[in-house]
């Protein structure tokens, strides 16, 4: 595996607040301003991409985690909130991100194994670890039954 990877998007302004985000190969998203911030309803914003950057980058590394520790998923998902505040001498700012994982497993004596594999993922999500943001972890395990 080589040790740098690039990734590319490119954002085009087309009108008020709005714009097309687009990276190759991968589908269009059109972005805007929150409306908080005289932006419109209904349209992906840098804050909750940020949020879901960190939600899906969590995602991904735990599957990965519990696939190489042969843990039985039967289900997962995972909510994100992000907290976004004015920081004094820094201006606005996600300074919180929790995440709330849930996940069903088939066998009961899995799930104490499955806590610990979600505070590994937590610890090395390349997202996570790339920003000044605190996250935290709420996790839920559930048992097949």
């Amino acid at each position: 595996m080589d040790n740098q990877h690039l990734y590319q998007t490119e954002v085009e302004w087309t009108g008020e607040r709005h714009g097309e985000l687009r990276a190759p190969a991968l589908p269009k998203l059109n972005v805007d301003a929150p409306p908080e911030f005289k932006g419109h309803e209904g349209v992906w914003t840098p804050e909750h991409l940020f949020v879901a950057s960190v939600n899906s980058c969590f995602m991904t590394t735990f599957l990965a985690i519990a696939e190489n520790s042969k843990l039985d998923v039967v289900k997962f998902n995972a909510a994100a909130e992000g907290k976004l505040e004015k920081v004094d001498g820094q201006g606005l700012m996600i300074t919180q991100i929790t995440l709330r994982p849930k996940l069903i497993v088939k066998n009961t004596h899995d799930a104490e194994r499955a806590l610990r594999i979600f505070e590994k993922a937590e610890k090395h999500c390349l997202i996570a670890n790339s920003i000044r943001t605190e996250t935290t972890l709420e996790p839920q395990v559930n048992c097949e039954a």
